[in-house]
C-alpha cells in the first residue's frame, strides 16, 4: 500500500524536471494504481486538483504521444498566495498565535484543522480551500505532529549535586563490592486479554483477539510489578503483587530479593544501599516506608543507607531503563491473561549485556491508609546524613544479642 507521504515526497522529487503535461500524466498514472480514492490521494500529494488529474487520464486513455499542447509556464490560474501575498501571515497568526499573531484568536482554545483555519481565514476576506491550507503550510514547514514529553517541570536547585552524591555512593559501595540495588514499581497492568502494546509475529490475517474495552475485570484485578535490580550483578527482581501499591509491598518486595537473590550473592555484606525516586510507595516523605525499612534492617539484619532521586527526575532511575523496559519489550503484543503469565513473561526476560530477571507472585493483602505516629517516628534509628538528610539517610540494624 503506497502511503500519502511517500508520494508526495516523489512528487516534490521529480515535478521540478517535468513539464506541466508529463505532471497530470504522471498523477494520472498514479491514481488509476491507487484504485478507489486514489485521485484525491493523489491531488493531496501532489497539490495538483482533481480536474487536472481527470484532464491526465483523458490523456492517458487517448494515448497521443505527439500531442505538443504544452500550457507556457506561468500560464493558467494564480495561486492563492499570488493574489493574497498577505495571507501567508495570517495563517500563521492562526496556528501560532501565542508566538506569531494575536492571543485572542478566534483559534486559541479549538482543534486547528484545515477546515477551521480555512473558515477563520474566509473570516477575515481570504478565500481559501481546505487542502490548499493544507499545502500552504506544508510549504510554510509545518507537519501534523503531537506532544512529546520534554519538559520535567521546575528542577530543585540542588539536583545536579544529589546526582553526584549518589553516584559517589554507588561507586563506593560496588567497589568495595556491597549491594546497591535501583527499586522502583512498574506501571500497573489489567490482568486479562487486553490489547498491550507492540507487534509479534503471527500467521498472516490471524491477529490475537483481545477486548474492545479496556474495563478492569473484578476478579482477574490488576498486575503491580515491583522491581528491584542490581546494579553491580546486571540481576532483577521482580515481586508482581495483587493488591495496593503501598510502602509495606515495597519493603516486602526488598526483603524477598533480599532472601532470594541478594543474601545468596552477598554472604557477608552489612551494608545495602537503595537508590529510590522521591515519590510513590518508597517516598522520602511516607512514614510507613521509613517504619518498614526499619523492620526490613532489623530482620535481615543489615544497615540500609537510602539515596532519593531529587523531585521530577524519576525517568533516570536506573531500573527504568536497565530493567523495566527491556521487561515491556519482551511481553509487547502479548495479552497478559493471568498473574503467571506475567510472573512467566518478565522472567524470560534477558538481553544481550547479560540481563537476567526472576519473578515471583505476592498474592498478600497491602491496606492502605496505614497510620505512623510521631512516637513510632521517634523510635527509628534513622540517622540522616549531613548533605540533604531528608534524602540521604541510613537506618541501622538492631544490635543482637550475644
Amino acid at each position: 500500500m503506497v502511503h500519502e507521504y511517500d508520494l508526495q515526497q516523489k512528487y516534490e522529487a521529480i515535478f521540478p524536471l517535468l513539464n506541466e503535461r508529463q505532471r497530470r500524466v504522471i498523477a494520472a498514472a498514479d491514481a488509476l494504481v491507487l484504485g478507489r480514492g486514489g485521485v484525491s490521494q493523489v491531488a493531496r500529494a501532489s497539490g495538483l486538483s482533481r480536474t487536472t488529474i481527470h484532464r491526465g487520464q483523458e490523456e492517458l486513455d487517448v494515448n497521443d504521444p505527439t500531442d505538443p499542447r504544452i500550457r507556457q509556464a506561468g500560464g493558467g490560474r494564480k495561486s492563492v498566495i499570488d493574489h493574497h501575498p498577505d495571507i501567508l501571515s495570517a495563517l500563521e497568526a492562526l496556528v501560532e498565535p501565542d508566538t506569531r499573531g494575536d492571543p485572542m484568536s478566534p483559534l486559541r482554545w479549538t482543534c486547528k484543522s484545515t477546515r477551521q483555519l480555512a473558515a477563520a481565514l474566509e473570516v477575515q476576506g481570504y478565500s481559501i480551500s481546505p487542502p490548499t491550507v493544507a499545502r500552504v503550510l506544508h510549504g510554510l514547514g509545518y507537519s501534523l505532529q503531537a506532544n512529546t514529553k520534554t519538559l520535567e517541570g521546575t528542577s530543585h536547585p540542588d539536583r545536579d549535586q544529589q546526582f553526584r552524591y549518589i553516584n559517589t555512593y554507588v561507586k563506593r559501595y560496588l567497589k568495595n563490592q556491597r549491594p546497591v540495588i535501583s527499586v522502583d514499581t512498574k506501571k500497573k497492568e489489567l490482568v486479562g486479554s487486553y490489547k498491550n502494546a507492540g507487534q509479534t509475529w503471527r500467521p498472516k490475517g490471524d491477529p490475537q483477539p483481545v477486548k474492545v474495552h479496556d474495563f478492569p475485570d473484578k476478579e482477574l484485578g490488576k498486575a503491580v510489578p515491583y522491581g528491584v535490580y542490581d546494579i553491580g550483578q546486571n540481576l532483577g527482581w521482580v515481586n508482581v503483587g495483587c493488591d495496593h501499591d503501598t510502602a509495606s509491598f515495597a519493603i516486602e518486595s526488598i526483603r524477598r530479593w533480599w532472601v532470594h537473590m541478594g543474601k545468596p550473592l552477598y554472604p557477608r555484606v552489612r551494608t545495602l544501599l537503595i537508590c529510590a525516586d522521591s515519590g510513590g510507595s518508597n517516598g522520602y516523605r511516607v512514614r510507613l516506608w521509613k517504619r518498614e525499612l526499619q523492620k526490613l534492617a532489623d530482620t535481615i539484619g543489615l544497615d540500609i543507607t537510602v539515596c532519593h532521586l531529587p523531585p521530577g527526575t524519576s525517568k533516570w532511575n536506573k531500573i527504568e531503563h536497565r530493567l523495566f523496559s527491556y521487561i515491556t519489550m519482551n511481553w509487547r503484543a502479548q495479552s497478559l491473561i493471568s498473574h503467571e503469565v506475567i510472573v512467566d513473561l518478565i522472567g524470560s526476560t534477558t538481553t544481550q549485556s547479560g540481563l537476567r530477571v526472576e519473578a515471583q507472585l505476592d498474592t498478600n493483602v497491602y491496606p492502605l491508609k496505614i497510620q505512623v505516629s510521631d512516637e513510632e517516628m521517634a523510635a527509628l534509628r534513622i540517622t540522616p546524613h549531613d548533605f540533604h538528610g531528608e534524602w540521604n539517610y541510613t537506618v541501622k540494624r538492631a544490635k543482637r544479642a550475644a
